[in-house]
């Protein structure tokens, strides 16, 4: 076949032009795959020739649009940008970036400013990700002084200083150590000391209590109030949207501004509050926040959408660092949960940024303590070998825990979603509050903060302790007496409490987290198990799997709860969310228990696999299908039997919504985007030929007819839109748009295997594909119609796919 040039317009009865179309798609495709295996190609840009290579020049002609920064005026406003709740082009706004890269280092050599732009350009990336990790580590500290000091509000006040907490309070005074609970405390006042000139007495804990639950409800209130008023998108943990936004899908206003500060005021008084729920996972949206906010200083990320995202993949890490002291999980976090598109150059960048913001916080020191970890340990015991069973066990109960969790929650959420109750979130937001304090304050191990529960939980008691974790009748700590049992009684109590409670808080209309529930329901049971081993160690010091181990003159106890209570709350975490690397990570470095590594992992493997067993999906991926997101995982596995053809729109018997290069007038036009309502229009020769010419966007579409009505003189209805350069004159003069025609469109035939589509999707991350038959156009494959087929595969409805 002759070898015609790629840039000559495609004509009714040039069939040999349409095999360039598809060589173009095949192109990028294979400049992509060399690209992510690391491959150096300097054939970008292929000298042309009579062969029908491409010029540099011409490339840059075929550009659906005029790049900012490129040196081209970008003629109409908007062009390349997105509508809310629609989808990326990914491979567009890539090459976009490219394009404009290669204008830089073309220019960088003309004069000194040049070359001032050009490094900038190479440096902005790290700049605006230092910017991130200086910002997030400053607001997570001031969200963690504020919700301490709210907190021990609920129970009284420093009157000589009233912005301290109760630890700070007592720090401030010339008492070298205290006793809260015993009240050694002299400038910590309870509200009962303040009402009644007593802290002990039934009419003291009815005041107590009353003024517990007053405070928890004005706190939810307002949390409440100013999410429903100011940033609804304020409400929840944000990780499923942010899993969405990262796969290339636009959300208007989840990053902005008033989310951020409704979201950091939110999440104090939430957990303030007492409500079954944590700071950690909104600091991932908080730190998206972050970055979304100040990717715009920087036009190279702020203008791109695909860019952005490696900003807002360093900012999640960011967050996770920041909630619990741990920049290396936090990057592993980024990397296996969260992030859709992850090159070398952005896991770089997420370490540097999580680095920055545990800096910044541990300077800060909002705990008050040299360690910067959450839930800092001590253990002096090693583990045994005979131990990795029950730690197994702790995996296969943590695996269970957290189905039942998930289905109860999903099913409530479900309802939620479709029942009245829906209607006024206030209301349930304050019932709920009520009836956690209610319950909650009776139980000393409720009553305190769910973070100081998981402290207590992981610790290793000693002479100082006052718990009746702790007591125990001899000096060794291993012979448990009565406190024990009843702190074991009021522990299971607790765990039903958490459980209950989390199940129903999970998803009301405030800002709230799974993290540090699921850990405290773990760190229970964990604990739990603990001490039932370390009793029977105790008491049968011989038994065979001991090995000689526990029982020797002089020896103290061989079996640390602590211990079991921090691989029971991470094989709980693991089970909820499905996370293994990047949660075994953030534990050793959460407790700085790195010799616990084979315990971690065996308990969260044996969590994973029973959660999988039991259930197909962690608590993030669930929320994201309950709500309707268009997230297509990439670790998913489906058995595909279709072919392309059977998955198109519209099928083979239906009329397919198509531009002509050259025979559509502008009332035909808009006509055409009055009576549609897709995203993107294909354009054609002809409609008898229907031979592939480019695809062209709506939006880009409607801006490019917006803008020529307001700038051409003498348009009229029946001036003809060309997409092809036309040498004749024609009457009335048409309108040209071949600007903001993608030529080169990612194209697939109608035999096509779905497996083979739904890896392109994935993998190169498409808006949509069209499908042809022997040049000719079928129809278009988009994102959507990719998730409505799976669902289809597993047997669920297809219309819960909300978006487009």
């Amino acid at each position: 076949m002759e070898n015609l040039p790629l840039t000559s317009n495609v004509r009714k009865n040039d069939l040999p032009n349409k095999p360039s179309t598809s060589y173009q798609a095949v192109k990028q495709v294979k400049k992509l795959t060399e690209r992510n295996v690391g491959i150096s190609s300097d054939d970008d840009m292929i000298d042309i020739t009579t062969s029908g290579t491409m010029t540099e020049r011409t490339l840059n002609q075929r550009s659906p649009i005029n790049l900012p920064g490129s040196g081209e005026t970008e003629d109409i406003p908007g062009i390349g940008q997105y509508e809310d709740f629609h989808t990326i082009d990914w491979q567009r706004d890539i090459a976009r970036d490219r394009m404009r890269h290669r204008y830089i280092l073309r220019r960088k050599k003309n004069s000194f400013i040049d070359l001032i732009k050009s490094a900038h350009d190479a440096w902005s990336g790290w700049l605006c990700v230092l910017l991130v990790g200086l910002v997030t580590g400053t607001v997570a500290a001031i969200i963690d002084i504020g919700t301490s000091w709210m907190s021990d509000l609920k129970f009284g006040i420093c009157p000589q200083a009233f912005w301290l907490n109760m630890e700070q309070c007592c720090w401030s005074s010339n008492e070298t150590s205290f006793e809260l609970d015993k009240g050694n405390c002299s400038q910590w006042f309870y509200w009962s000391e303040i009402m009644t000139s007593s802290n002990y007495g039934p009419f003291a804990y009815i005041v107590s209590y009353l003024f517990y639950i007053a405070w928890a409800l004005l706190f939810a209130a307002l949390a409440a109030g100013l999410v429903r008023m100011f940033a609804p998108y304020a409400c929840g943990s944000g990780v499923p949207e942010i899993k969405t936004i990262l796969s290339g899908f636009i959300i208007r206003g989840y990053l902005g501004k008033w989310t951020l500060l409704i979201k950091s005021v939110g999440i104090m008084m939430c957990v303030s509050a007492g409500l079954s729920l944590g700071k950690e996972g909104p600091m991932v949206h908080i730190a998206s926040c972050i970055g979304n906010i100040l990717s715009y200083l920087f036009p190279k990320y702020g203008r791109n959408e695909a860019k952005k995202r490696e900003i807002l993949s360093a900012a999640a890490a960011a967050g996770v660092s920041v909630a619990f002291g741990a920049p290396i999980g936090g990057v592993l976090f980024s990397l296996e949960e969260v992030s859709y598109y992850f090159p070398l150059k952005t896991l770089w960048r997420s370490f540097f940024c999580a680095l920055v913001a545990a800096f910044v916080l541990s300077s800060i020191n909002p705990f008050g303590n040299e360690h910067s970890v959450m839930f800092y340990v001590e253990y002096h015991r090693p583990w045994m070998f005979f131990e990795l069973i029950p730690f197994i066990g702790l995996g296969i109960i943590g695996g269970v825990i957290a189905t039942v969790f998930i289905k109860c929650n999903i099913k409530w959420c479900r309802f939620r979603k479709t029942s009245i109750l829906g209607q006024y979130p206030v209301m349930e937001v304050l019932l709920l509050t009520a009836v956690t304090a209610i319950l909650s304050y009776p139980n000393p191990y409720t009553r305190m903060g769910t973070s100081q529960l998981i402290y207590l939980l992981f610790s290793q008691c000693d002479v100082s302790s006052n718990d009746g974790l702790c007591d125990y009748t001899n000096d060794k700590a291993n012979v448990a007496g009565p406190g024990v049992y009843t702190a074991m009684l009021l522990l299971s109590m607790a765990f039903v409490l958490k459980l209950v409670t989390t199940i129903f808080t999970f998803g009301i209309k405030v800002p709230c987290g799974l993290f540090i529930p699921s850990l405290a329901m773990g760190g229970i049971t964990g604990r739990i198990v603990g001490i039932l081993m370390q009793q029977l160690a105790a008491k049968h010091p011989h038994l065979w799997f001991f090995d000689n181990s526990c029982g020797l003159p002089g020896q103290e106890g061989c079996i640390t709860p602590g211990l079991y209570a921090m691989v029971g709350a991470a094989a709980v975490l693991g089970g909820v969310t499905r996370m293994t690397v990047s949660l075994v990570v953030i534990m050793f470095e959460l407790t700085g228990g790195v010799r616990y590594i084979v315990p971690l992992m065996a308990a969260v493997m044996a969590s994973k696999w029973v959660g999988d067993a039991l259930g197909k999906e962690g608590m993030y991926d669930a929320h994201i299908q309950l709500n309707g997101y268009p997230f297509l995982d990439s670790k998913e596995d489906i058995v595909h039997t279709a072919l392309a053809a059977d998955v198109m729109q519209p099928r083979r018997a239906e009329n397919l919504n198509v531009l002509t290069q050259s025979s559509m007038s502008l009332e035909d036009t808009e006509i055409l985007l009055k009576d549609t309502e897709h995203n993107g229009f294909p354009v054609v020769v002809s409609r008898e030929s229907q031979y592939l010419v480019g695809y062209v966007l709506r939006r880009d579409l409607q801006l490019a007819l917006e803008n020529a009505k307001r700038t051409i003189d003498g348009l009229l209805p029946e001036s003809l839109v060309l997409f092809t350069d036309i040498t004749q004159q024609v009457m009335p003069p048409p309108l040209k748009l071949k600007k903001i025609l993608d030529m080169a469109p990612i194209t697939i035939t109608d035999q096509t295997p779905m497996e083979t589509v739904v890896d392109m999707f994935r993998k190169l991350g498409l808006r949509q594909t069209l499908v042809t038959h022997n040049g000719r156009l079928l129809g278009v494959i988009t994102k959507k119609d990719i998730l409505r087929y799976i669902k289809q595969v597993d047997n669920e409805d297809p219309s819960s796919v909300l978006f487009h």
